[in-house]
């Protein structure tokens, strides 16, 4: 007889329960997150468990990689596609948990990727410089508006760059502040550029990140993020799907014609959607024909919404060159 189990995770404690074939639950417990204790409460149930489904939260990391050093089968279970019962009045940790054990069990539990522990810390460390840029970007426009708000003279991101820059501002509490905004910029650029020399060392051995940069407006690091975010590119069945999951689709209910809502617009993965984004970015500055479609669609709609379009090219191109390991042809993607 086979037997099921569904994990409800959490901050500090995660809740276990074991079904059967018939959904008798055989053991039900909450423990700490602690791996060693799991593994010994689901020793006596190793050889049966056909599964252990686990709800993939912010901190599934540690509990995942534990049950697979111990030899056991964890799955992710994508609670955003779980959908209970909606007459339901009352649920619980016990019944979440027994759940997602029930839906294994019936084979039609939704799941989610379990990215490869052994480039899943290059992309974690490619996440952080990220935060770190949106971070310097909000330090340097502060500066930049703090100088226009007081001097009505509005000077480049560029200049303020400069490592050699000095502040326009008179000496006083203003000023003081100001300057301690542009030092954390230039300390955040540093931080910056040390995680990129990094990542490049740990991980040169991304092959996808070098066909990636053949696409003009794709550097060594956005070729890099895009090639780590998106994994074994066998994961997606058609150009449609992948696009979907770089969030470069239109999230909307159409019926006769008349759009009726919209759909979830978070699915999907956020870094790819700022990666696809700032490669348009690129490409309609260095790239005619891609600057040629999107001017088409800025004349019709707006450029952000031309910007989107390039981007959902830009995404689909990127699926067949990874496919079929071919560089990027322009021609094919916008001709």
């Amino acid at each position: 007889m086979s037997l099921y189990c569904g994990i409800d995770l959490h901050s500090t404690n995660h809740l276990v329960v074991v079904i059967d074939e018939t959904d008798r639950r055989l053991f039900e417990k909450r423990l700490p997150n602690d791996v060693s204790i799991t593994v010994e409460a689901l020793a006596p149930y190793r050889d049966e468990l056909a599964g252990i489904a686990i709800e993939s939260t912010f901190n599934w990391y540690w509990l995942v990689d534990g049950l697979e050093d111990a030899g056991f089968a964890p799955c992710l279970a994508n609670p955003a596609a779980i959908k209970q019962y909606e007459g339901l009045k009352y649920t619980d940790d016990p019944y979440d948990a027994y759940f997602l054990a029930h839906l294994m069990r019936l084979g039609i539990l939704p799941t989610g990727h379990i990215y490869p522990r052994e480039q899943r810390g290059v992309r974690d460390l490619l996440r952080r410089r990220l935060s770190m840029v949106h971070m310097a970007t909000g330090l340097l426009l502060a500066v930049q508006s703090q100088i226009w708000r007081s001097n009505g003279v509005n000077i480049s991101n560029r200049q303020i760059r400069l490592a050699s820059f000095e502040l326009p501002l008179p000496k006083g509490p203003v000023r003081e502040g100001a300057a301690a905004q542009w030092r954390l910029f230039q300390r955040t650029q540093d931080e910056i550029h040390r995680l990129e020399k990094l990542a490049l060392k740990l991980y040169q051995g991304e092959e996808n990140y070098q066909l990636l940069q053949t696409v003009k407006g794709i550097g060594v690091i956005l070729g890099l993020t895009i090639g780590l975010e998106t994994g074994s590119i066998s994961r997606f069945g058609k150009a449609g799907n992948y696009a979907s999951y770089c969030r470069c689709v239109r999230s909307e209910r159409i019926s006769n014609g008349k759009k009726k809502g919209e759909n979830n617009r978070k699915a999907g993965n956020r870094y790819l959607s700022w990666a696809f984004s700032e490669a348009a970015h690129f490409a309609v500055r260095f790239e005619p024909k891609v600057q040629q479609f999107y001017e088409r669609k800025r004349q019709k709609r707006n450029r952000i919404v031309a910007i989107r379009a390039v981007a959902h090219k830009l995404s689909r191109a990127v699926f067949h060159m990874l496919k079929h390991h071919e560089p990027f042809d322009v021609n094919r993607a916008f001709g």
